[in-house]
């Protein structure tokens, strides 16, 4: 019996020891299919298929692929600007590259700014004697800008083109709260500043109506000169001044209007555009009709050679809204940026470029950034702000601490206001019978009380928080700038500049690149130009995506697949998802305890990318297509 009592033990002993080593096997698995990355060693020879299918950003937001796994959506794929503008430079001088190709069937947009970026960056391609080939069924604004670009622009024969040009709606709320008698508190300062117009207005006022004309002039001058560089041939003023007319010569084909507008070059399907391919880089062996020798984006970027050559320039990267706490990438959260900004303090930096695309947002996160971003001055360290497309109210805050800054003429800047709202629904409960009373000790007593309504001296001491507020946010541009509060706040009262105008105010230094502003803060470290690198802080490895995000996603780079293209349909339909985030974005600016905020309503959030609709990742569909069932 003992005996067998210790044969027993020995072989729970083993079964356990088994299974401690299959679940450590089964978490290993898990870990290499999680940071999986792809193959440098995937480069062909032959094209360089770039499938843009989602937008292009300054910082793609952090996925958590475990969160899509158990039962989330996954998001559309976001490209970092400076890394579509690497490769594609790269691949002007890279032997194994013959072709460019751009797969915009499911592309979303981006900033001005960015598309202008990339833009150029094609030009380098056609510089050099390689073709750059376009593909999409429906070409819009975004698009439109880097197709521009390319040697051959094909569409479908039931696709086309349309260019729109900067401008839109902004919804109104102010009778919808009247309705339901919901009082919006509003402080502010600042004639333009509009962020707060929504809650208490029906319509835009005068005064945002003139800074938003001149910002859009400024915008589609720049956007309009562009596409005649790049495309000469391109009749952008047929196709806005009588689009109805331009379509009706066309016999309502959307595709041969495009195509006599010079927007598009060739009519044609996926299959002949890759046939048109692989006359230039040979077939892909074995491949579907229509596929080519190619490299994707993710195993070019992998073979991309990493630059450590001298001192490191650190580069700190503020983008999305400006929110309080840990939030980010894609959001700048404040707490955030300012430890990377601190624990970067013992780097041996050579100099600093902070980068910003953002519209702004909370104050107190802004000046948490600001102030570290000063701890790098204080230590005689050179300060260069590169702007994106957007650097605006809270964005232009955080900038202030920059000695020289770059900007571009499509750069949205300025809006240099601070508000605040409370709302109080005393009067939609009154109407439902529900009343409050109490007594007050101090007239501060159960303040703010969005139940039972303000007092004045509440209301009078929110008022002076945000013009204090005001005073110190022209007091900081004041500094930076060498002019007087007053001078400040003439250009300020939360008037958004585009980035020429800023520029003749003194609000801007130079215009240029993030390159540019590298370049520039080099020379100020007075270090010669292979004596330095870039290091961007805190930049999480997500220059590639993880194995199993592509898995969940459904990321295919076949030359050949025919995904689902997005027609003009399909766009309206990521419009009305940006309308939901919209409605999302001004409900929380009205319920969400935002505190004073310098923000930027006027200003697209994403540089004018367009959300793409979400995919199911649960259970099921994760379990499908890493089963190869869907």
């Amino acid at each position: 019996m003992i005996f067998a009592r210790k044969i027993w033990h020995i072989l729970v002993g083993i079964k356990d020891g088994l299974a401690l080593v299959l679940l450590l096997l089964f978490f290993w698995m898990l870990y290499v299919v999680l940071t999986a990355r792809p193959n440098p060693g995937a480069v062909h020879e032959g094209a360089l298929l770039l499938k843009l299918d989602g937008t292009v950003v300054e910082e793609p937001a952090k996925i958590d692929p475990l969160r899509m796994l158990v039962g989330g959506e996954v998001p559309a794929r976001e490209f970092r600007e400076r890394d579509l503008a690497r490769v594609i430079e790269r691949a002007a001088t890279d032997d194994r590259i013959k072709v460019v190709v751009l797969d915009l069937d499911r592309f979303l947009g981006g900033g001005q700014v960015h598309m202008m970026r990339i833009g150029a960056a094609l030009d380098k391609v056609r510089a050099a004697k390689k073709p750059v080939l376009t593909h999409a069924l429906a070409y819009t604004d975004d698009a439109m800008l880097l197709a521009a670009h390319s040697t051959e622009v094909w569409v479908e024969p039931l696709g086309g083109a349309a260019v729109t040009g900067p401008g839109g709606h902004q919804l109104y709320y102010k009778g919808l709260l009247d309705k339901l008698k919901v009082k919006a508190h509003v402080y502010k300062v600042g004639t333009y500043k509009s962020a707060i117009e929504p809650f208490i207005r029906s319509d835009q006022s005068p005064e945002a109506a003139e800074a938003l004309r001149a910002v859009y002039a400024a915008l589609w001058d720049g956007y309009r000169a562009d596409i005649a560089r790049a495309r000469p041939k391109a009749n952008i003023a047929l196709v806005t001044t009588d689009p109805a007319g331009w379509l009706a010569a066309a016999g309502g084909n959307t595709a041969l209007a495009a195509q006599q507008a010079g927007l598009v070059d060739v009519i044609g399907d996926r299959v002949a555009f890759g046939d048109r391919v692989a006359k230039l880089v040979g077939a892909e062996p074995g491949g579907d009709p229509g596929s080519f020798r190619n490299t994707s984006l993710d195993p070019y970027l992998a073979d991309m050679p990493s630059d450590n050559a001298g001192r490191a320039i650190g580069v700190v990267t503020i983008a999305g809204e400006i929110v309080d706490g840990d939030a980010g990438p894609g959001k700048a959260g404040g707490d955030r940026i300012a430890k990377l900004l601190d624990k970067a303090l013992d780097d041996d930096l050579a100099a600093l470029v902070v980068r910003v695309d953002s519209p702004g947002g909370s104050v107190l996160a802004s000046e948490k950034i600001r102030a570290a971003i000063t701890r790098f001055k204080a230590r005689n360290i050179p300060v260069v702000v590169s702007m994106a497309n957007l650097a605006a109210s809270g964005g232009y805050w955080v900038s202030t601490p920059g000695t020289t800054i770059f900007a571009e003429p499509g750069t949205i800047t300025g809006s240099i206001g601070i508000f605040g709202i409370i709302p109080t629904f005393e009067a939609t409960l009154a109407q439902y019978g529900v009343t409050s009373d109490g007594i007050r000790t101090t007239p501060l007593s159960g303040q703010p009380d969005v139940l039972g309504g303000l007092t004045p001296e509440v209301e009078s001491m929110v008022q002076a928080e945000i013009d204090n507020g005001y005073q110190r946010f022209i007091t900081l541009v004041g500094q930076s700038r060498h002019k007087s509060p007053a001078q400040v706040d003439a250009i300020a009262q939360g008037r958004i500049w585009d980035g020429g105008t800023a520029r003749q105010l003194g609000l801007v230094d130079r215009f240029g690149d993030l390159d540019d502003a590298l370049a520039f803060a080099a020379s100020a470290a007075k270090l010669g130009p292979d004596k330095w690198h870039a290091d961007y802080l805190g930049q999480d490895d997500q220059l590639y995506q993880t194995l199993l995000v592509q898995l969940l996603r459904g990321d295919d780079d076949d030359a050949g697949s025919d995904g689902a293209a997005l027609g003009f349909s399909g766009i309206a339909g990521a419009q009305q998802a940006a309308l939901a985030q919209r409605l999302t974005r001004d409900l929380g600016m009205l319920l969400g305890g935002t505190g004073m905020q310098a923000y930027c309503l006027e200003c697209p959030v994403g540089g004018g990318a367009a959300p793409a609709p979400v995919r199911d990742a649960g259970w099921l569909a994760g379990l499908a297509r890493l089963t190869g069932l869907s």
